[in-house]
């Protein structure tokens, strides 16, 4: 390799590491992923997500800063775009972009869109090739009407682009008139092909972010993918009126939510197809050795797991919990020219990602470049006030899901101790791998803050806007996915 490394980092959004096969899933769900990680990649078995929610992980990643640290955990708030390292990266010539439906990574000013040249977000408009309202939005403002059809008519798809204008109004204003196609989610193919393209473009080093959305709410895989689903687990989860609250308030039984894991196994293995096209074409290339690649999630997903520090309260979809299924999730790196694979078992933090990046620029990159002798810890933030007010129709004591929890992990020979803790309760989890863990005691309170004494806020948030301010696509979005 010659002149600075290619960056991507790849986000399998909700991708929880107990349902990869790679790491002992009994459906065969990450093929690929095995095959890359025997062949050429670096494993880390016990990778832990700084955060339960996108918001709070994304900014962590971006960072290096802990939840605690960082202090983002809604849209009220806004990192120091100079913190990230995608920022840093731009101002030392990197080309970079953001491809992903993810809202807020693209369009809530949060502060993570900012490091980003090229910003690709929400396609779920009937027209992909045409322009996307909502990028249009996000760059122009809202009620720019007259603007946007200007700009449609003099692009190189102007009826479809107009189309998706008017979809996009309807959508926001009568929404119940418009088919499910329109509503649903974007697959991973058409992040992936847009990528592709605009990598192909650079002349230079480039730093890019793909959050792939397939596994989270809702599970949309593809017949071709759909494996462990079916029509019928379809027909189930159309028929939620909402994937949580109403079976945290007893609404709807658990087995409902248990059954479309299965097509949440089917969400992974349709990821799995596109890393491999992916990796494959930056092979092809000849790119993929002068590329630091890291594959990861940014948080898990609950299906009726029960807590072990709230009594009586399972873990649905994600949020608020300190769940293992939540913060337990994959992490596959190749540095450039890597050749042989590795694995490690310490337990290791995703707010490495900044020094992993500065590192392999430096050219002093370790296999094991994430491992640190640093505590691991994550925290899982209570309900904001918009999402009280989402679960208040459903459940009236809603004290089980306020507050903050708290985890630190050590390794202790095969075994990695997790000590949790949420106000005074708290337990301590003995975690073999990412199928197998168990509860050995209600102590740990003293470890936990311990580890935390050192975490206090730093000066790196900022006030952001407030969720009445968001144009009502993004807002809408937003919702579908749980977070208001």
């Amino acid at each position: 390799m010659s002149g600075e490394p290619n960056v991507l980092l790849v986000v399998l959004d909700s991708a929880r590491a107990k349902n990869c096969s790679l790491y002992g899933h009994a459906n065969e769900t990450t093929p690929f992923l095995e095959s890359f990680a025997a062949a050429e990649a670096t494993v880390y078995e016990q990778a832990r997500a700084p955060g339960a929610r996108s918001v709070t992980s994304h900014a962590s990643l971006f960072s290096g800063l802990h939840v605690e640290e960082h202090g983002v955990v809604s849209a009220g708030h806004r990192l120091d775009p100079s913190v990230s390292v995608f920022s840093s990266l731009r101002e030392a010539g990197y080309d970079t972009g953001v491809f992903t439906e993810n809202d807020w990574l693209t369009a809530v000013d949060v502060g993570l869109k900012d490091g980003f040249d090229t910003i690709v977000g929400a396609r779920n408009v009937p027209f992909p090739e045409g322009m996307n309202p909502h990028e249009f939005v996000s760059n122009e403002g809202q009620g720019q009407y007259s603007a946007f059809v200007r700009a449609a008519l003099g692009s190189d798809e102007p009826f479809k682009s107009l189309a998706n204008g008017v979809a996009t109004k309807v959508q926001s204003d009568y929404k119940r008139f418009l088919p499910d196609s329109v509503r649903s989610s974007t697959p991973a193919d058409v992040y992936v092909d847009a990528f592709l393209d605009w990598s192909e473009r650079r002349d230079g080093p480039w730093a890019a972010c793909v959050n792939l959305m397939d596994a989270h709410i809702p599970y949309e895989p593809t017949s071709e993918f759909d494996e462990w689903g079916g029509a019928r687990a379809r027909r189930l989860q159309s028929s939620f009126e909402d994937q949580k609250w109403s079976f945290n308030a007893g609404d709807r039984p658990w087995w409902q939510k248990r059954a479309v894991e299965s097509l949440y196994d089917g969400a992974i293995r349709q990821l799995d197809a596109e890393l491999e096209r992916l990796v494959g074409a930056l092979r092809e290339r000849g790119e993929l050795d002068d590329t630091l690649l890291v594959i990861t999630s940014d948080h898990g997903e609950g299906f009726g797991e029960p807590s072990r520090l709230r009594p009586g309260v399972r873990v649905a979809e994600h949020g608020v919990a300190i769940h293992e299924v939540l913060f337990h999730v994959p992490l596959i790196v190749r540095q450039p020219g890597q050749t042989d694979p590795r694995r490690f078992e310490d337990p290791v933090s995703l707010t490495a990602f900044p020094d992993v990046v500065g590192g392999t620029r430096d050219g002093d990159a370790e296999p094991g470049a994430f491992v640190s002798d640093e505590p691991v810890i994550t925290t899982a933030v209570g309900l904001d006030e918009p999402l009280q007010e989402r679960a208040g129709k459903y459940v009236d004591d809603l004290s089980p899901w306020m507050g903050t929890s708290r985890a630190v992990y050590e390794r202790e020979g095969d075994v990695v101790h997790k000590y949790c803790s949420k106000g005074e309760r708290a337990a301590t989890i003995h975690v073999r791998d990412a199928q197998t863990g168990y509860k050995v005691s209600s102590d740990g309170l003293e470890r936990v803050e311990s580890a935390f004494a050192g975490i206090e806020q730093l000066d790196v948030r900022e006030d952001g806007e407030d969720f009445d301010e968001l144009d009502s696509a993004t807002y809408d979005r937003l919702e579908d996915l749980g977070y208001v």
